[in-house]
């Protein structure tokens, strides 16, 4: 052994294997000449047909007859190529003209969750809950650049250095964000939240054990009861899934107005008007917020307003309608827990109307809030609703809160998975009359159920 220099650890020796392995290059990547070949291929392909005139024929049809034409192209290449390899060039030539380039296959890909593009050169996605580097690469900069244009002005929006940053959608509802130098440093930034075709409804969370079949009669019969819901959580800890699942529960009779900065809810009902903001002109001028759309909603006459995510000074107004006649209202906000969700609101209502106090504010959130839901997902990659927690009221100055279900970790298994427990803490509601009066009743053993996790 050296003198002066410590023998590294097994533990320090096993941390080390781990960062090599999720740092080392990934497999699967086309050489460097084959990208080069599929751009030579891309422009010439782009020389040999007409797209617009092809843009009136079936996809399928279009598909077909443009792979035939790359066939061709390849095969007066001087460049030798296997059988894979032409179909995999192929392939990808095939994305970049009718789709989003290196990022269709993982479109494709139904167990993607997230797709995180950290530069031209690195390509995250997330399974199950946990993060992995994937092959993908684009040619370069303007390559990653050009797609993220492509995102962009399907949903009528821009990204340019005037304005870096841009919130917009895929065709299927999937939620884009995307921030583009100088604001990114080391090249564009993509983030992409998947949009699952396949709607979970609440019969799905319960199997999924994200909450309790028990959780799911109280919630269900809070929303059929008009209680006024928020859901909170951080990022990707499913709020709104679960808010697209309890909107199942409302009646289809009802006329609902959702309010989203991206339009990602997709409720089933008959009679929905969905409303999504603008951002701002080249000038700087037209922006249309959350907050203003949520005032105009009150004259479009609603049963009930959903509001995909409260982060500004539109929580104030979104209180005043709960608290005037569209009780059953749902909305989601960025908090750890029901203490922190109600600090949150306090802040989010100062910004609207900072001349008013704040035990005015807590009253408004005592009076307008029944029900704080919490998601979260835990280090395993599950998600789960880890508390029901009612408003009770106010006392003195603060705002009082009650757990009605709570979700008990109570550690790690072998392969890492989180264990604990759902459980009842036995309290009733005090919101209890009000479900009784509109017609619900629920089991009396609901208040005690307990369900292990292992």
């Amino acid at each position: 052994m050296i003198s002066g220099i410590e023998p590294k650890t097994p533990q320090q020796l096993n941390w080390e294997q781990r960062l090599l392995k999720n740092t080392a290059k990934p497999k699967g990547a086309l050489k460097p000449e084959y990208q080069e070949l599929k751009f030579t291929l891309h422009r010439k392909l782009l020389d040999k047909i007409n797209l617009e005139a092809l843009a009136t024929i079936d996809n399928q049809r279009v598909r077909g007859e443009v792979r035939q034409a790359l066939v061709s192209l390849i095969d007066t290449e001087p460049t030798l190529l296997s059988s894979i390899e032409k179909q995999q060039i192929c392939d990808e030539v095939i994305d970049e003209v009718f789709g989003l380039g290196p990022l269709e296959p993982l479109l494709k890909d139904p167990t993607i969750s997230d797709i995180l593009v950290n530069g031209s050169k690195q390509v995250y996605v997330e399974r199950r809950g946990q993060l992995e580097l994937t092959s993908v690469t684009f040619r370069d900069d303007a390559h990653l650049l050009r797609i993220i244009d492509k995102i962009v002005s399907q949903v009528g929006r821009r990204v340019d250095e005037s304005t870096p940053m841009v919130d917009a959608r895929l065709l299927d509802g999937s939620r884009v964000n995307a921030i583009i130098p100088p604001l990114a440093l080391d090249g564009p930034l993509v983030s992409i939240r998947r949009f699952s075709n396949d709607k979970l409804m609440p019969a799905d969370l319960v199997s999924k054990k994200a909450l309790t079949p028990g959780m799911m009669e109280l919630l269900e019969a809070a929303v059929k009861a008009h209680m006024n819901i928020i859901i909170l959580g951080g990022t990707g800890a499913g709020k709104t899934t679960l808010l697209n699942a309890l909107s199942f529960f409302i009646s289809p009779k009802e006329r609902i107005v959702t309010i989203e900065d991206a339009a990602e809810l997709q409720l089933k009902q008959p009679h929905v008007a969905r409303l999504e903001t603008r951002p701002a002109n080249l000038e700087g001028n037209g922006a249309i917020r959350q907050r203003e759309l949520l005032i105009n909603s009150l004259r479009m006459r609603p049963d009930r307003i959903v509001v995909g995510e409260v982060r500004g000074g539109e929580a104030l107004d979104m209180l005043q309608a709960m608290n005037t006649g569209h009780d059953g209202s749902l909305t989601t906000i960025h908090a750890n827990t029901p203490r922190d969700g109600v600090s949150r609101l306090e802040v989010m209502v100062s910004l609207a109307n900072a001349s008013m106090k704040l035990e005015s504010i807590r009253q408004q959130i005592a009076s307008a809030v029944h029900l704080f839901v919490q998601a979260a997902r835990l280090s395993d990659g599950t998600r789960r609703v880890t508390s029901i927690t009612e408003v009770t009221g106010m006392e003195g100055e603060i705002v009082t809160l009650q757990d009605i279900f709570v979700f008990e970790k109570r550690g790690l298994g072998p392969q890492g998975q989180v264990l604990g427990r759902f459980a009842a803490t036995g309290i009733r509601p005090k919101f209890y009359e009000k479900l009784l009066a509109a017609g619900i009743r629920l089991r009396p053993d609901l208040f005690d159920e307990v369900l292990e996790i292992e």
